[in-house]
């Protein structure tokens, strides 16, 4: 029954961190910062900066390359902060079994 009692206040544990999620966010940058993309927990880009200096037809791919890039390093990043805030979280709730990992639970 302790092991039950355990996994339900883990459950809620995490549903209390999920909650918290959107208030998350990360960035990633490419290009040496002329272009910037900030992500939330949702794993929602919230905005994208671009430099005014790739704003020329001859740099339309470069530019989207950059972007996808940083929305690729801040989708990274985020989901690292995600994982430890559910470490965090749950941290000693759960017993440590080997070859359980509940990490993909949260992303």
């Amino acid at each position: 029954m302790g092991m039950m009692g355990k996994v339900k206040e883990a459950q809620a544990k995490i549903k209390e961190v999920q909650a918290r999620m959107v208030h998350l966010t990360a960035e990633g940058e490419s290009g040496a910062g002329l272009v910037k993309v900030k992500v939330n927990g949702d794993r929602k880009v919230l905005k994208i900066e671009i430099d005014e200096s790739l704003m020329t037809p001859a740099d339309r791919e470069m530019l989207s390359d950059l972007i996808v890039a940083a929305t690729n390093i801040a989708m990274n990043a985020i989901d690292v902060k995600i994982k430890a805030e559910m470490k965090s979280a749950t941290e000693g709730m759960m017993p440590n079994i080997p070859g359980m990992d509940l990490g993909g639970l949260f992303g």
